[in-house]
């Protein structure tokens, strides 16, 4: 019986709902693994989006079959389901696997006639713009959702995403903490080191796995007085500011090294008697 690895893959929440989905395209693969004897030794299953590209279940397949000489089939639905580019193509070409793709009815190796390997090319390039075409579609996305004045990402410290609104708010347990570090900033009296010193003291260890450099970051990120920076352009948002823009200001004059904290004139009554 021969050995055989499965690869399965959705690239969108989309493709889910539309049939894609994880568990259907394995039990498709299982039945047809069944039906044709083959012994399936692992499968490898990734979860990707435009957003999110990383393919680590890919890199492991690749690394499982280059370490397993008795395995050398992969069962994988259709072709846009296995390659995102001419990369992972070549890859598996030097392996000298063995490509099943039932959904399109093609069986690719070596030993292919050139006419089965050009088929599968054109598919792969129909793949590939595939991809590109929603990774355009969600970058789209996301520029005029920020263009709205929603920002696309994570909001930072202070700040949460409502998913069932599709908004930003403020975050009442993380608001205190992000309003005390720009209020003790901005009197000039602290550096970054001692500043992340006396918000551990003041809110616990939690604060100690904030770095220098990440505190710098926030103390510099306009999204604290409701604005926000996307693909190198400045937009209003819909969000409430935690900071006023005074405050805001004097921390960046604070970081830029133009601010002296106001030394106190003590007046001091004597009384003497002789």
């Amino acid at each position: 019986m021969r050995q055989t690895v499965l690869y399965a893959r959705v690239s969108s929440k989309d493709q889910e709902r539309e049939g894609y989905s994880i568990p259907a395209q394995l039990k498709f693969l299982r039945e047809y693994a069944q039906a044709h004897g083959f012994e399936i030794k692992r499968q490898f299953v990734d979860v990707e989006t435009a957003k999110c590209t990383g393919r680590k279940q890919f890199g492991e397949m690749v690394r499982f079959l280059s370490e397993t000489s008795t395995c050398r089939v992969i069962l994988v639905e259709k072709t846009d389901r296995l390659y995102r580019n001419f990369r992972d193509y070549v890859t598996l070409e030097d392996l000298g696997v063995e490509i099943h793709l039932p959904k399109e009815g093609q069986i690719i190796s070596k030993d292919a006639k050139s006419q089965a390997k050009l088929v599968h090319g054109i598919q792969l390039v129909i793949a590939r713009n595939y991809i590109e075409n929603l990774r355009d579609e969600v970058r789209k996305g996301m520029r005029e959702k920020a263009e709205q004045g929603i920002y696309p990402s994570r909001p930072p410290l202070g700040y949460c995403n409502n998913k069932a609104l599709r908004t930003i708010e403020v975050n009442p347990d993380r608001a205190p903490v992000a309003q005390r570090m720009f209020e003790l900033f901005a009197t000039g009296n602290y550096s970054l080191r001692t500043l992340r010193t006396a918000l551990i003291a003041e809110f616990g260890r939690a604060f100690s796995t904030y770095r220098i450099w990440y505190l710098e970051k926030l103390l510099k990120n306009p999204f604290y007085v409701g604005r926000f920076n996307w693909q190198g352009k400045v937009c209003e948002g819909t969000h409430p500011p935690l900071v006023s823009k005074e405050i805001f200001e004097q921390v960046q004059q604070v970081l830029r090294g133009r601010f002296r904290p106001r030394k106190r004139k003590y007046e001091f009554a004597f009384t003497g008697g002789c």
